[in-house]
């Protein structure tokens, strides 16, 4: 008997974790969710200095071609940001981790922003001025609190943050050398939204992601028998299989379709 690509999957939580299998052998009956930095393009020390290729764009557009529309982009930046850097592509998009979803017909599901937003948004624009190396990041539901260049100050950077989320009603959500506050919904309640939808209803999802922030969504893929694919460097995770870089994400989403 051949084994089945998915359910023969290591358990989540074991190392090594193996590779996907072949995209092609999985995509005629899989919808496929990507998380877009670290995962479809390099960290940089900069949210706004991420370099977005013609390639990138160009594998998006073969993708939801060969996949029947059955592509989303999951990811912490809002939809505005993911539009402004991939410009026209045929995916759902989900963005502000989750929080807000716009459909292939376009329909958008974004509730109005928190109303306290603004006031925490100054609150970190204080922090950051006070902390020279650190960067304030605005989102539609969210501002970002990244520390890259400055890791010492992590600590108190979560700290500022759990403090501000209680002030202010809003969660806080930890990433790569960065801190969110946002409202309350996360990556896994929007790929199990998505999956409610045409044309992913009925499908098995696979979802490629490399942060903290990705943990939801690779536990819904897997308990709803589908693959979660950690990129990068190998940590506890929900997911069962890896890839090792962005380079490597790349060229397992363009094997066995040229």
């Amino acid at each position: 008997m051949n084994p089945d690509p998915i359910t023969d999957a290591p358990s989540a939580g074991n190392a090594p974790l193996l590779p996907p299998p072949p995209l092609a052998k999985l995509a005629a009956k899989s919808s496929l969710f990507l998380d877009f930095d670290g995962t479809l393009i390099e960290l940089a020390e900069r949210p706004d200095a991420i370099v977005v290729d013609a390639g990138l764009r160009d594998l998006l557009g073969m993708l939801a071609e060969r996949l029947d529309a059955r592509l989303a982009i999951v990811s912490g930046r809002s939809i505005a940001q993911l539009d402004h850097f991939l410009g026209p592509v045929t995916a759902a998009l989900a963005g502000s981790h989750g929080v807000e979803r716009r459909l292939l017909t376009g329909q958008i599901d974004r509730p109005p922003p928190p109303v306290t937003l603004d006031r925490a948004t100054e609150a970190v624009r204080r922090f950051v001025a006070a902390h020279p190396g650190s960067v304030l990041e605005e989102k539609s539901h969210g501002v970002g609190l990244h520390y890259r260049s400055v890791p010492e100050i992590e600590a108190e950077a979560h700290r500022f943050a759990a403090n501000l989320a209680i002030e202010h009603g809003l969660a806080v959500q930890i990433g790569k050398m960065m801190v969110e506050l946002k409202p309350e919904g996360d990556k896994g309640q929007a790929i199990a939204a998505l999956l409610a939808e045409p044309p992913m209803t009925g499908t098995r999802p696979i979802f490629l992601g490399d942060d903290l922030t990705d943990e939801t969504g690779f536990a819904i893929v897997e308990a709803l028998g589908g693959i979660g694919v950690l990129v990068g460097p190998l940590r506890e995770t929900q997911a069962s299989r890896h890839l090792p870089d962005v380079a490597s994400v790349r060229a397992w989403l363009a094997e066995g379709f040229e």
